[in-house]
């Protein structure tokens, strides 16, 4: 704030000087400060405001300049075309486009002199506004003072014109302001439309104009049918390599890559050079589509036109060899990329080290990981964890383990992922003590065990019927106060059935549901096929309806369990109810097992007279496989 002590002795001169190096340095408290204190002093005249007016505009605060105006008005002041004129861009910059258009009536009546940049920023606001008529109506005005409109202003308004989608006043708009354009610059405006139509995605009447474009000059101006639309074509409309730019973009947005390649060809044999963002969207898109060697071409070309390969292009190039699983291709790819100062997307890394171990294919996995760090690029942990996790579904355990000491002695700490992700294909090889001691490891190391964690522990556990630990773990989970999962109930009331222990299995499924932990069809099956296990057959009828009711279903193979467990305990008519829906649905396929399973129970049910009719009605109508068959009447098949 400015110091008020001597006021007495400051003049306005001093203070007029002051409130300008206020306004122009930024500060519009001080500014305002020094206004007031000329205002009390009865010092402001018509420059003063007009300086604060103006400052306040470039401030964004506005509606205070138009107050000031206001202001000067009703002292009868006469405004400034300057103070007028900030204001139209004031209010233009806000949006506020009614605003600027009174302000552009106030300029006009006043006298003063509009020029092209002024019309130019009403014309522009309000084609951001899609008010098109108006614009059109401002823009003839503009032409009737005598300002002639440059090409930005043109590329503007045609800009605005297509994005409404009305490309039937493109063409007579170009035709009638041509006269304003110099010799060659008319494509600038064609461009303008060509980036039109491909945003609202009228991909292929771009390419025809551009088609349109090239034949201009052999017969003078024209109307062409473009798609939907009729466009005049001037003959001085010769595409430029932004026209090929804009077009190839599109195609490549919509697929059509053969055209693409083909307009591709045609801009480099008329001497243009492209831009690399069109290069990249097409290697991109082509190795999207697995035309990796096609790719490859076009990354040549642009180089042999002298353009330098973004980080971008060499990475749209290394996923196309990532998938198709070419570590030596990659390799190649990665030593250029080092070379030129480019990093790859690890993320593309990591697929290609997780396919290759799908694949069976470990040993190149581990080589490309070797190979990255000796280029000098460090793989990090979710590339390794990739790697590990692909070895765990092999069932290569050990050379994950192994894969995970060399990492935890090299290059990082293996985070809770990658313990997880040992601990789960211990889990899967069922050997509880080494996925017991990577759980321990990863405590020694300060990781807290997630969610993950303990469901994958307490899964191990119950598999290896050690229930009483898998609780202990279930209540360490809950001390954490990390809350257990469907998951983490359905292994646990898994191994308590396994163990014969139905009475806790149920007691914990109730205590599941009263946790608001709603069972899906995985803990249904469990349920119920465990409580079939543990002989507990009518209670597993009891959920396994429940489970029907709910909309879940129960797997082929645990349904023909639980239906010859009620076959020989007695249920032939549930029994006999549930597997002609089995064969009526036809699940079961050439699966031995499960066509196995349907024959026991064909054969006790055979053996009923409460069902044997039924069941000689399915063979009748053909609805069993041929496989199965009643026993004759020797008891034989």
């Amino acid at each position: 704030m400015v110091a008020r002590c001597g006021q007495d002795s400051v003049d306005k001169y001093t203070l007029t000087s002051l409130l300008r190096c206020y306004c122009n340095a930024g500060r519009p408290d001080d500014a305002d400060d020094v206004f007031q204190r000329m205002s009390e002093r009865g010092w402001v005249d018509e420059h003063v405001l007009t300086t604060l007016a103006v400052a306040f505009s470039k401030w964004g605060k506005v509606d205070g300049a138009f107050e000031l105006l206001g202001r000067m008005e009703a002292l009868g002041m006469r405004l400034s075309e300057k103070t007028v004129s900030v204001l139209v861009h004031g209010f233009t910059k806000q949006g506020r486009i009614d605003k600027a258009m009174d302000m552009f009536a106030k300029m006009v009546s006043y006298g003063f002199v509009v020029d092209l940049p002024m019309y130019s920023v009403l014309i522009e606001g309000l084609c951001q506004h899609k008010d098109i008529a108006k614009a059109m109506e401002l823009f003839e005005k503009l032409k009737g003072s005598g300002v002639a409109p440059d090409v930005r202003l043109l590329k503007k308004v045609i800009e605005a014109i297509c994005r409404e989608g009305d490309f039937a006043i493109v063409g007579p708009f170009i035709k009638e302001n041509a006269e304003f354009l110099k010799s060659g610059s008319v494509v600038l405006l064609y461009n303008v439309v060509l980036e039109g139509l491909v945003y609202r995605d009228e991909v292929e009447a771009a390419y025809e104009l551009l088609c349109s474009m090239l034949s201009s000059g052999h017969g003078g101006n024209s109307d062409v049918a473009i798609g939907a639309h009729i466009l005049h074509i001037i003959e001085d409309a010769k595409p430029n390599s932004d026209s090929f730019n804009i077009v190839v973009c599109g195609l490549c947005k919509v697929k059509k890559l053969d055209l693409a390649l083909t307009l591709t060809k045609d801009m480099i044999s008329l001497g243009f050079k492209g831009k690399i963002l069109m290069f990249n969207d097409l290697i991109h898109e082509l190795c999207n589509v697995d035309r990796l060697d096609e790719g490859y071409v076009i990354f040549n070309q642009m180089k042999d036109l002298g353009l330098v390969p973004s980080e971008f292009t060499y990475n749209s190039l290394f996923y196309g060899i990532c998938r198709k699983k070419d570590p030596k291709a990659a390799l190649d790819l990665l030593r250029e990329m080092r070379t030129n100062g480019h990093s790859p997307w690890i993320k593309n890394c990591t697929e290609m080290v997780q396919q290759l171990c799908f694949s069976g294919r470990i040993t190149e996995a581990l080589q490309f990981l070797d190979g990255m760090l000796q280029i000098g690029f460090l793989p990090d942990i979710v590339t390794y964890s990739a790697a590990m996790n692909g070895m765990c579904k092999t069932g290569e355990v050990n050379n994950a383990l192994g894969l995970f000491r060399d990492i935890s002695c090299k290059h990082y700490l293996p985070d809770v992922v990658a313990h997880n992700i040992l601990i789960n294909g211990f889990r899967k090889s069922s050997k509880l003590d080494e996925a017991q001691k990577i759980m321990e490891e990863m405590l020694e190391k300060g990781l807290f065990p997630s969610i993950v964690t303990y469901n994958l522990m307490i899964d191990v556990c119950c598999k290896a019927g050690r229930i009483e630990k898998a609780i202990a773990y279930l209540d360490k989970m809950v001390h954490e106060e990390k809350q257990p999962t469907v998951i983490t109930y359905t292994s646990l009331i898994g191994g308590f059935c396994s163990a014969g222990r139905a009475d806790e299995a149920i007691k914990l499924w109730c205590e599941m549901r009263e946790k608001g932990c709603a069972p899906n069809n995985i803990a249904y099956t469990a349920f119920v096929s465990g409580l079939c296990k543990c002989g507990r057959i009518e209670t597993a009828v009891a959920y396994f309806e429940e489970m029907v009711a709910k909309g879940f279903e129960l797997d082929t193979f645990s349904l023909l369990y639980l239906i010859n467990l009620l076959i020989s305990n007695g249920h032939s008519t549930k029994g006999c109810e549930l597997l002609k829906e089995v064969l009526r649905k036809d699940t079961y396929g050439n699966n031995l097992k499960l066509v196995g399973l349907i024959n026991t129970a064909i054969v006790e049910l055979s053996k009923d007279e409460r069902t044997s009719s039924d069941i000689l009605k399915f063979v009748e109508k053909g609805l069993v496989s041929s496989s199965q068959s009643l026993p004759n009447k020797d008891g034989g098949e």
